[in-house]
Formats: C-alpha cells, sequence, structure tokens
C-alpha cells in the first residue's frame, strides 16, 4: 500500500474515532483528541502483539501489516508533529511510550520498531513490588512531554501487580488562534 493510502485510511479510522467519541462521550460538550495519537499507540501496540489480537488491530486501523503501520509513522510523524515555534509557529511536542514490567523481556526486533518508527521511550519497571513508583515515572514522563500540563495521566491505584505494560502517547500544542474557535 502506499503512502497516499494509508494517509486516507488513517484519516478514516480518525473519522470513525471522532465520529464515535463525539456522539457517546462529548455530549454536546467542548472536546480536544487527536485522532493520529490514538493510531500512533494502537500501531505500537499491533506491533506488539500477533495472531489474532493483531489481526483485529490491524482490521481496526485498516492495514494490511505492522510493516505498513511502521511505514506510515516514520513518514507522517515527522511532518505533523514538527514544532514551529523556532520559525514563530506553533510549540508542538509529540512523545510515545513503553514501559513493560521486568519479568517480560522486550523482543529486540519489537525494540527496534518501537525506537526507530515511534521514537518511544522505554524500561523495564518492578510492577510486582513498586508499582506506586512506576506509576510515578509514567506520571513524571507524562509532564516532562507536556511541559507541565498533565501532571497525573494515571491516578493512584491505576497501576499494581497486575500491570505487566503500559502504552502512552502525549501531545502538547501551544498556539495562538486567528479567531476565537469557540465563539461557534
Amino acid at each position: 500500500m502506499d503512502l497516499k493510502e494509508s494517509v486516507r485510511n488513517q484519516t478514516d479510522v480518525g473519522l470513525r474515532m471522532t465520529r464515535h467519541l463525539f456522539l457517546a462521550e462529548a455530549k454536546g460538550q467542548n472536546m480536544v483528541f487527536s485522532p493520529l495519537s490514538i493510531h500512533v499507540v494502537l500501531s505500537m501496540i499491533a506491533a506488539s502483539t500477533k495472531g489474532p489480537t493483531q489481526d483485529e488491530l490491524l482490521s481496526s486501523l485498516k492495514s494490511m501489516s505492522t510493516g505498513e503501520l511502521n511505514s506510515l509513522a516514520s513518514n507522517l510523524l515527522p511532518f505533523v508533529f514538527a514544532d514551529g515555534s523556532p520559525s514563530g509557529g506553533p510549540c508542538l511536542s509529540f512523545g510515545n511510550g513503553v514501559w513493560v514490567d521486568e519479568s517480560l523481556p522486550l523482543k529486540p526486533s519489537f525494540k527496534e520498531v518501537v525506537d526507530t518508527f515511534y521514537k518511544a521511550a522505554q524500561k523495564h519497571v518492578d510492577f510486582q513490588n513498586k508499582a506506586e513508583e512506576a506509576r510515578a515515572e509514567v506520571n513524571s514522563w507524562a509532564e516532562k512531554q507536556t511541559k507541565g500540563v498533565i501532571r497525573e495521566v494515571l491516578p493512584p491505584q491505576a497501576v499494581d501487580s497486575s500491570t505487566r505494560v503500559i502504552f502512552a502517547n502525549a501531545l502538547y500544542f501551544k498556539g495562538t488562534w486567528d479567531d476565537d474557535p469557540f465563539l461557534y
């Protein structure tokens, strides 16, 4: 599949998510989310799975393979999430992270995909004995990625000894609107 078709498919997936979120969750309120961020984290999860789980993720993401998803990420993310603040544009930062229980080895092929295509932070943590420390580490990462805007992505007791993997994605945007977008 070529890049244009992958982008079209990703756009269709994003529109499907948008429709669902606005109908089921927003219920007449303002809502901000990034379909591309959701697509990226689901793509990373797809890269970590096999069999029916991976097939279901690929189908939901309208993709034939994880290689296709990886290619889309490596070609699209640097352009979409380029920080324009040095040239007077908006400040934009985007980060991905994967925290894995230390009892689970990361396959070298997955580690390479996550590092090469998704530029994700990767860390082994001790969810069995130090779940609260792992939660604090993920929250600290999110706070850094969002320049202090999001201080707690995982509330107390969200991580415990049954946790095995945490996939995270953070998006920070700061810009000036030409028109007030909330007056319409």
